[in-house]
């Protein structure tokens, strides 16, 4: 059978399942199903996902979410000394500053090597990327064509 095509092969493995004898479920399996839908079922309108709350709860709490973020956005961006829930964030908002000045950094000094290289540098640099994608496409179309074309 080393010889056979794909089709065949196919037809050979499709007969030889159908041949097999239909696997039975467990005798327990249709009710242990049930009763886990049932628990599913009697849990609390809470407890269930979202999409299962009434649209009364739903529309209540997306409102009060709304309210809690819209408040934090205004602890957040007040200043002056009136801002005591402010000072509670100081540290987090610490931290923030410090990545935002470490990324800003970092993005000057790229803007200054970028603005340093020869622009000839920098089309030849894409050239020769293009190139070698273009030869690691024609390797790999020349290996499918070698390798798996032959079987």
């Amino acid at each position: 059978m080393p010889h056979s095509n794909p089709e065949d092969l196919e037809k050979m493995i499709h007969r030889t399942l159908r041949s097999l004898p239909d696997r039975r479920a467990p005798r327990t399996l249709e009710s242990r199903v049930l009763a886990a839908i049932e628990a599913q079922h009697a849990q609390p309108w809470w407890q269930q996902s979202f999409t299962h709350w009434p649209l009364a709860a739903r529309g209540a709490f997306l409102l009060l979410s709304g309210m809690v973020a819209a408040a934090l956005i205004v602890m957040v961006f007040r200043s002056g000394p009136e801002a005591n829930a402010v000072s509670a964030l100081s540290g987090p908002m610490e931290i923030i500053r410090h990545i935002k000045a470490t990324f800003a950094g970092i993005s000057r000094f790229g803007s200054l090597v970028y603005r340093s290289i020869p622009p000839i540098w920098l089309y030849g640099s894409i050239a020769f990327l293009a190139a070698m994608y273009a030869a690691l496409f024609g390797l790999s179309a020349t290996a499918y064509r070698t390798f798996i074309n032959q079987r």
